[in-house]
């Protein structure tokens, strides 16, 4: 999350590596996923602002996360769009390889739809408690200036949160531009490290952002099953699944037809209006008593199919196919 005031879209070039990146990461990976993808193309899609999303859209100023605004406004129109929107090219790229990286392993691991309960938990943890912060400062310490009236964008409060979740059991140690720490205490390094670097970032996102991932998970160990949020986004999904399904039943159920005259394998069992020739296992009507491929007599006694002429049915498999042939063209 980056503070300070709009400076318009300006191109570096940086786009095109961040789709090559992305396209070989998901080109090696052999399950793809799509909540992560979906992130980064929505907030790709909020920085481009293409010609039909524009009147969609709204602009930047109207998203900022400013805490005296929100609270004077109750705006929660910048509460929760301003972490999909950036300053520049370089803080979105940098934001959505980060993405990338954390969103692949974390994605992978609990499934899509427990990633999108924790993202959305995480964006409203992160925000609230910067939010929060912000104005205990104001009230506390007279902080008016610094963090109250601050503006910024951003997806890296929701990526310090990540962070935590993502390396909350390791017990290795990591590089954090160059100086190696534990794992679990990397974000925490990072967090001091950019402010010191980067001043115009937003202290009180980042932070907020780290709080929410280890409120994330205290709350998740203290409930043993799936969280509520988890169930009904996967409900969901369920019910937006099923349509294509039923489109998928009815394509598998054409492709079993290989004409209007009956079917090739299977059971051995009569079917509705057909019965199924053991010999040869090709459906034919009902008004038939001699099989339509291989020319084999049966007869159809209460729906068990008996033979009633065994001479094709004895045929070497050579002879039977050249009857094929003849019959067939």
């Amino acid at each position: 999350m980056e503070s300070g005031r709009w400076r318009g879209a300006v191109s570096r070039g940086m786009l095109p590596l961040l789709a090559l990146h992305a396209v070989n990461e998901y080109y090696r990976l052999p399950w793809k996923p799509p909540v992560t993808a979906g992130l980064l193309a929505a907030n790709t899609l909020i920085y481009l602002r293409p010609s039909f999303l524009d009147s969609l859209l709204p602009f930047v100023d109207e998203v900022w996360f400013n805490p005296h605004l929100i609270l004077k406004n109750k705006d929660m129109k910048r509460f929760f769009l301003s972490v999909f929107y950036h300053v520049d090219e370089s803080h979105l790229v940098y934001n959505m390889i980060s993405l990338l990286w954390k969103g692949i392993q974390l994605e992978t691991s609990m499934g899509s739809s427990e990633f999108v309960s924790m993202v959305v938990a995480l964006l409203g943890l992160s925000q609230g408690i910067a939010l929060l912060l912000a104005k205990s400062l104001l009230v506390f310490f007279d902080y008016r200036r610094p963090y109250y009236s601050e503006y910024a964008v951003g997806f890296s409060g929701v990526l310090f949160a990540m962070k935590v979740v993502l390396n909350s059991g390791s017990g290795n140690f990591t590089n954090v531009y160059g100086l190696i720490v534990p794992t679990r205490y990397a974000a925490w390094a990072e967090l001091i490290l950019i402010q010191m670097f980067v001043p115009r970032a937003s202290f009180l996102g980042h932070l907020g952002g780290i709080l929410a991932g280890i409120l994330y998970l205290k709350l998740k160990g203290l409930y043993s099953g799936p969280d509520p949020l988890t169930t009904i986004i996967r409900e969901l999904t369920d019910l937006l699944r099923w349509p294509l399904r039923f489109v998928g039943n009815m394509f598998r159920l054409r492709r079993r037809r290989i004409s209007g005259r009956g079917t090739v394998g299977g059971e051995r069992r009569s079917l509705s209006g057909t019965w199924r020739c053991p010999a040869c296992t090709y459906d034919n009507s009902d008004w038939l008593r001699n099989c339509e491929m291989c020319g084999t007599s049966w007869s159809n006694d209460g729906g068990v199919l008996r033979q009633t002429s065994r001479h094709s049915h004895d045929l070497p498999l050579e002879e039977l196919r050249r009857r094929r042939v003849e019959r067939f063209g």
